[in-house]
């Protein structure tokens, strides 16, 4: 049977699908992603050892991703968010957004509905996948993303498919990206597109030796029916 969620993390203290995180930009944003799940787990009260229960992972992962020391991968990520209630959105919001001395006088992220391609958040998660977001501003209807599967990249192991809230809408710009839905696989190539109920366990993987490019959009997200007991 397919575990819905990320396995749990080895002898060495890391889960097969996560990665230290290295000393460049992006260990910013892993460190507010952190401090982020940390400050949602506390106040809902929920230990790490009930949090790493609920998702399969162990106490250890849980508390090296919050303390920005891992990154995590996209079924961790997704799995994390869904059990705290929160959306991805919200975690962009606390990253940090790249320096840029190109910015457009009077743009400032809050006041304006354009996103430069130049100044987008991003979140580097584990083993090369990379988020950017694709709205100027946090949007509770949606999640728009531009999304990069880099060469061997996966959202999760083969034998550990993951699923959320929400319904998924995603079109390929360029490589090639592998999908699988249920017990059904998919190739998608350039122009392809694909929706799909993000209930339904799937991943996500480059093919070939080329960079997977696509737009994403996940809609309802908040509809997850595991984040009930939130609140």
């Amino acid at each position: 049977m397919t575990n819905d969620f990320a396995p749990e993390q080895s002898r060495s203290g890391t889960s097969p699908e996560e990665g230290r995180a290295g000393e460049d930009a992006n260990q910013l944003d892993l460190h507010a992603v952190g401090n982020r799940l940390r400050i949602e787990r506390d106040r809902r009260n929920i230990s790490l050892r009930e949090l790493a229960r609920r998702i399969s992972v162990s106490p250890s992962l849980i508390s090296q991703v919050e303390r920005g020391l891992v990154m995590p991968s996209v079924s961790t990520l997704w799995s994390l968010a869904t059990e705290l209630g929160l959306t991805i959105d919200e975690l962009f919001s606390v990253s940090e957004r790249p320096a840029s001395s190109e910015r457009k006088a009077g743009e400032e992220s809050r006041g304006s509905p354009v996103q430069r391609s130049h100044d987008r958040k991003s979140i580097r998660l584990s083993g090369g996948v990379v988020w950017e977001r694709l709205t100027a501003n946090p949007d509770e209807e949606v999640e728009f993303l531009h999304v990069v599967y880099e060469p061997g990249a996966e959202s999760c192991p083969a034998d550990s498919l993951f699923r959320h809230g929400g319904k998924e809408y995603a079109y390929v710009i360029s490589g090639r990206l592998g999908l699988q839905i249920g017990f059904e696989k998919y190739e998608l190539g350039p122009g392809d597109s694909v929706s799909f109920s993000a209930q339904t366990p799937h991943r996500l993987w480059a093919i070939g030796d080329e960079p997977a490019i696509a737009i994403w959009a996940v809609i309802n997200r908040t509809n997850d029916r595991r984040a009930a007991f939130a609140d």
